[in-house]
């Protein structure tokens, strides 16, 4: 099992979790949502010496993707990733959110994406990508499975689930896919959400008063 540490920033106007998961060996890093504030990522990356190599997008809303213009100016070369059903969300800045919230419209493109079930190897291990349909229609969740470690976005919180009430959201299809998908993970797995303290699965099996 490779050391892996996770960096949290809570960036932008709405207090969005951006997470850099670090190999401790390599210096390689990918960072999960960046949310705001490319300047300070730089930074970050800059001071600390990492080898950025991906940007993962758990979803396409506006609060989740406004460092990537930043990032990308100075790492033309680091692919940003996204679920394939979410692909034309953050291309479209009704759909994500940015015209509703800032009237500052954002539309991005992905570099690659990834399905459900797809796995992807970075960092030294392997990450399976789990989507989990509800707060948008292709959410993403990011499973590393060795260290035990879920990046849910703004699918599942500590003691709450995301919103269904944005365009492509569906509030039984998201408890549906959360129970299904999510809550069969070992219990001791960490869940690292887009949004407030990170929780565990086997909490939310327990306290989770949406499920």
């Amino acid at each position: 099992m490779q050391n892996l540490i996770v960096v949290t920033n809570v960036l932008g106007d709405l207090a969005t979790n951006c997470y850099t998961v670090v190999n401790t060996a390599t210096r390689e890093a990918i960072i999960i949502d960046p949310a705001a504030n490319a300047e300070f990522l730089l930074e970050m990356i800059k001071n600390q010496q990492y080898k950025l190599t991906k940007i993962f997008l758990t979803h396409g809303h506006f609060d989740h993707i406004l460092g990537i213009e930043g990032i990308k100016k100075a790492y033309p070369d680091v692919p940003v990733v996204i679920g394939k059903n979410d692909e034309d969300i953050l291309a479209t800045p009704a759909a994500n959110l940015s015209m509703m919230f800032s009237g500052d419209p954002v539309a991005l493109k992905a570099d690659e994406t990834v399905n459900d079930n797809d796995v992807v190897e970075i960092l030294g291990t392997k990450v399976k990508c789990i989507e989990v349909p509800g707060h948008t229609k292709g959410g993403m969740c990011f499973y590393f499975e060795e260290n035990k470690m879920l990046f849910a976005g703004d699918t599942l919180f500590a003691g709450s689930i995301g919103r269904s009430d944005f365009p492509t959201g569906d509030g039984e299809a998201l408890v549906r896919n959360i129970k299904e998908k999510l809550l069969v993970l070992p219990e001791d797995t960490v869940v690292y959400p887009g949004h407030n303290n990170r929780t565990t699965i086997g909490r939310e099996k327990v306290d989770n008063w949406c499920l």
